[in-house]
Formats: C-alpha cells, structure tokens, sequence
C-alpha cells in the first residue's frame, strides 16, 4: 500500500532504497528480470521521424499564449505521423479555444527522456518565457530504475525555474507502468507499485514549488484491455492516437485552470466526491490511485501550510469518472480528439499550426 509518508521521504530526497526493488530476495531477483526479458522481447520497435508541432494554433484577438510541452514519448507523441494528434497540438487547440486567443507552442520532448533530461530540455526552449508548460514524464524513470529521489529533484528543480520565469507549470505524473500488457506477473505488480510511488513524490515537489499535478496512474488501463487494438499504437507499449487523445484529455481542463481560464472549473471542493483541501503528501498519495485527479497548492485561513506540511487541493477534473470535465470549449476540444479526427482538438477545421 502507498503510503504518504514514503512518498513525502521520497520527495524531500532522503535515501530510499533504489526504486524498491533492493529489498527483494535473491530468487524475487532473478523473476523478475526474466519477467523484463519476456517483456522486452514482446514490445515491437518502431522507427519514427517526429512531425512538425511547432507554431501557432487557434485564433481570436491578443497576442498568443506562449505555451512549452517538455517530458518524454507521451509528449511527443510517439509513432504518431500527424502532427495535430500530438498531445501538445491538442492542448495547444484546446487552450486556445477556451481563451479566444492563439496559442504558440514550442516542444522540446524527446522519447525515451528521464526527468534528468528536463533541465536540457526547458534549456532549449527559445523565445520569451511561456506562459504556461506542460510536463509528461517519469515512465521512463521507473524503467531505468532511476532513483527516486533523484528524478524528483530534477523535476522540482525544473519547475522551480520555470515558475520562477512566470510559467505556470502543470506536470502529468508518472503512468502506471503494470497496466501495459506485455509485462507479465509479478514484474506487473512491482512496475504498478514504483510508478505510483513515483508519482506522489512528484506531487508533493511539483506542488511544493508552486505547479500543479494530473495523475495519469491507469487512466488507460479499463480502454487497453477492452481494444488493445485501437489504443496501442504499433509498438503495442505506446499509446495509438486515441490514446494520447485521453491524456490529452485529462490534462486539458487543468492546463486550462492553471492560465485562469474556464472560472466554471474553479468549483467548490467536495469531500464526498474525493475532492477536498489536505496535506500535501496525502493528497498526492489519493491522487497516484486515482487518474485525472489535479492537486495544487492552497491556503487555509490566509496561510500555505499547516502542522503537516504545504496544504493542496485535490480536484477531479479529468479522467474516468468525469471524462472532459470542465467547460464547454475544453471538452468540445478533448472530445474531437479522443474521437481520433484528423481536424484535431478545439472543434476548428485545422489545428495545422501557423509557423512562427
């Protein structure tokens, strides 16, 4: 079971083992890394050349939100040829259909990044500081048995620079690694355990710096057992089109939040719903098990913190149980490109960006 105060000793760096899996007998050892093998072996390879993302999407009046997406295969879209099915073209058309306003994106994803590749990464991001950035990152982390600790001092240490440029900064945490299907039992239950482990330390950093977090955790996993076909892509470990789209989806009404958009979003918090105000650490741990959970920083009675450390409020605004949640014009936009069209998100006839 995860626990809170693991994923807080996690966070604030202290020594925690080596992903979890020290601990382990020598015969646990020797399964699991046969597990890996048959995993490795059942994953295809797919050769890929990234599409052009970059430039301005949407219209309307004011100049355009500068908008940053950074991380790994999922925001870069991995295998996929057209450029408006990328996370970031979505979210990009998404965001500028709820604000009126363009929207430039810039993207310095890269696949098989860790979270030690961010700070290269928010390095190369050319032009004025954005206004908002996109973080998807941490699969990878896991898979090269990154420790803990070390990936989330990276991340804190890019959203702390980013925040402090003015961007307002929303990471999707780590997924769950033991909802892919090549990877068998019990390797299946370890990757499940360190991916949200991983992902409520990253909660408590990003949060903790001024961001604010989506859990992704198994938001695919119900979708990938039902048509395996349809939401992995080629490789059958990255996600199809449509399953971007989904991400996408989750991310949107938060991205969207974190500019002040949408105000209908900013709903009063309610606790029976699994929505409430809490210590930071138990929030992240309620959101690893929950997919399309946001959690952000709050006060209580004009103060940031409590006996326990920063306080944060744990919305649900994406995910399962409340798929596009938010606003008209977000979920018109998530809903178009979970729909796998080629127009892309925001309902418009082209989301083909204008080159800067």
């Amino acid at each position: 079971m995860l626990r809170a105060a693991r994923a807080r000793r996690i966070a604030t760096a202290t020594a925690f083992g080596g992903g979890g899996l020290t601990l382990l007998g020598a015969g646990t050892m020797a399964l699991l890394y046969l597990q890996a093998r048959l995993a490795y072996r059942a994953i295809g390879f797919t050769s890929w050349t990234p599409p052009e993302v970059e430039g301005v999407y949407g219209g309307g009046t004011g100049p355009p939100i500068e908008f940053a997406i950074l991380g790994d295969s999922t925001a870069a879209g991995f295998a996929l040829t057209d450029g408006p099915q990328t996370p970031g073209a979505l979210l990009a058309a998404g965001i500028s259909e709820a604000a009126h306003r363009p929207v430039r994106l810039r993207s310095t994803a890269k696949v098989g990044a860790t979270s030690a590749d961010l700070v290269r990464q928010a390095g190369r991001l050319d032009g004025p500081p954005p206004d908002l950035a996109v973080v998807f990152i941490g699969a990878n982390d896991v898979i090269h048995r990154v420790r803990p600790a070390d990936a989330v001092h990276h991340l804190q240490s890019v959203v702390r620079a980013l925040h402090a440029q003015g961007a307002a900064v929303v990471v999707a945490t780590c997924p769950d690694l033991g909802s892919v299907r090549p990877i068998g039992q019990p390797l299946r239950a370890v990757a499940r355990r360190a991916s949200r482990q991983l992902a409520a330390a990253q909660t408590i950093a990003v949060v903790e710096e001024g961001g604010r977090t989506v859990s992704l955790t198994d938001l695919l996993a119900d979708d990938f057992s039902a048509r395996p076909e349809e939401m992995f892509g080629p490789d059958r470990f990255h996600p199809s089109a449509r399953g971007y789209a989904h991400a996408a989806t989750a991310v949107l009404p938060s991205a969207c939040a974190a500019l002040g958009l949408l105000a209908e979003l900013e709903t009063p918090l309610d606790r029976r719903g699994g929505e409430g105000v809490l210590p930071v650490d138990r929030a992240a741990v309620e959101a690893a098990e929950e997919p399309g959970m946001e959690v952000s920083g709050v006060q209580v009675a004009g103060r940031e913190r409590g006996p326990r450390g920063r306080w944060a409020a744990l919305l649900r605004r994406g995910g399962r149980a409340r798929p596009g949640a938010g606003a008209q014009g977000a979920g018109q936009a998530a809903q178009t490109g979970q729909a796998g069209d080629t127009a892309g998100a925001g309902g418009a006839e082209s989301t083909a960006p204008t080159r800067a």
